[in-house]
């Protein structure tokens, strides 16, 4: 390299090997490890086609859903149940450094081996449904109900609709993500410490601390005089403290809100001689603050409903205020912003490739937008282990 280019270093995790066990609710942490350069092989049982006919599916019925989520890594089919199959899973546990596991050496680990006497330094991410104890540890529960029971699904909806369910599988993302965090808490342990260990993620705990805003009420309800009770009803777009919403304009909708900084928000509508009575100095005191944001609320909805979508979109951000032009999904496929970052990735299935969403970060120095690959084996071999850097 010459002059000031800068010659490109490793991924982040580069070296780092990662044994990936996981099901729905934690195959999204071994993907954002693998994405960060983590050499990673998922080990699947020969016996069941596990998540690969998961929808949705695309015209050859190969599954859109696996060839994102399982991208990136290594995949080897054994027999589990069998002695040869036990064997090559006890190989790849004393040679990993994390493994995310949803069930499948839990499993095992009873009657045929310890993780400890194999590889004491390896980091165990045991992600399930509801954790190791307590009433509920032996139950299982999918996306929608881990959202209803973790508290997530009671904020959706508007006040005269029932809960909705959070589109896709937003509980096990959570969890996937805690699961990531977690692998690399433990790896950073276990580096300086020589040792691993289990940690234990219950998808049940993940979602609950994404209530910060809602627990709130439960916990102060005498400082919210819109609460329900000790409970945030059900609002629809409208955000927990009442600044925020997606309100309708011509040809589309926009995410308004007059913070951070209210005086220049004030002053816009001044400016447009729409500003109504904000201007009012009783408005100034502390306890007309839920009356006033109320107000100036009312008054962004009928100004913006006045305005095109689109293009008030683009005045709003070339004066740098925060609003938000809500986007369908095809046109979220098509945005702008997107492609100019070449954000978007082809992922592989058997026949043909997918497009799906690509990094959610970037780093200055080593390249990770790269291709999506996967590799898939039927069996296990040294000759395997070599060319992916498990020696």
């Amino acid at each position: 390299m010459t002059g000031n280019q800068k010659q490109p270093v490793d991924p982040p995790l580069a070296g780092v090997r990662v044994l990936d066990l996981a099901d729905e609710r934690g195959i999204y942490g071994s993907k954002l490890l693998a994405d960060l350069g983590a050499s990673t092989i998922r080990l699947e049982s020969s016996h069941d086609d596990g998540l690969r006919k998961r929808g949705p599916l695309n015209k050859n019925g190969e599954s859109l859903w696996y060839s994102y989520y399982a991208s990136n890594r290594v995949v080897i089919e054994i027999d589990t149940e069998s002695d040869h199959g036990i064997t090559q899973l006890k190989k790849l546990v004393s040679k990993a450094d994390i493994i995310i596991d949803t069930g499948i050496v839990n499993s095992i680990t009873s009657t045929e081996f310890n993780l400890n006497d194999l590889n004491s330094k390896v980091v165990h991410v045991d992600v399930s449904s509801f954790g190791q104890n307590g009433p509920w540890k032996d139950f299982l529960a999918p996306d929608l109900i881990a959202g209803a029971l973790g508290g997530s699904v009671a904020a959706t909806g508007d006040i005269n609709t029932t809960p909705i369910k959070l589109f896709g599988d937003q509980s096990f993302l959570v969890s996937g993500t805690y699961a990531a965090i977690a692998a690399l808490t433990g790896l950073y342990d276990s580096y300086e410490t020589g040792l691993g260990g289990r940690i234990d993620i219950p998808v049940h705990e993940t979602i609950a601390s994404t209530l910060e805003h809602v627990l709130m009420f439960a916990l102060y309800p005498g400082f919210f005089p819109w609460a329900d009770g000790k409970v945030l009803p059900r609002r629809g777009s409208l955000h927990w403290g009442n600044a925020y919403e997606v309100v309708p304009a011509i040809g589309g909708s926009i995410m308004v809100t007059p913070t951070p900084n209210v005086e220049k928000q004030i002053a816009w509508l001044v400016e447009e001689q729409v500003e109504e009575d904000l201007l009012d100095e009783r408005y100034t005191a502390l306890e007309h603050r839920q009356e006033f944001v109320k107000r100036i609320m009312t008054v962004l909805r009928k100004w913006v409903a006045t305005k095109d979508a689109e293009s008030f979109f683009h005045e709003a951000q070339s004066r740098h205020y925060p609003f938000g032009l809500v986007m369908k999904p095809n046109e979220v496929a098509n945005n702008p912003h997107l492609k100019e970052r070449n954000w978007w990735k082809e992922y592989p299935t058997e026949n043909s490739v997918a497009k799906g969403p690509g990094d959610p970060y970037k780093f200055s120095r080593s390249v990770l937008n790269k291709p999506a690959k996967q590799i898939t084996f039927t069996s296990l071999s040294e000759n395997i282990l070599n060319t992916i850097g498990w020696v």
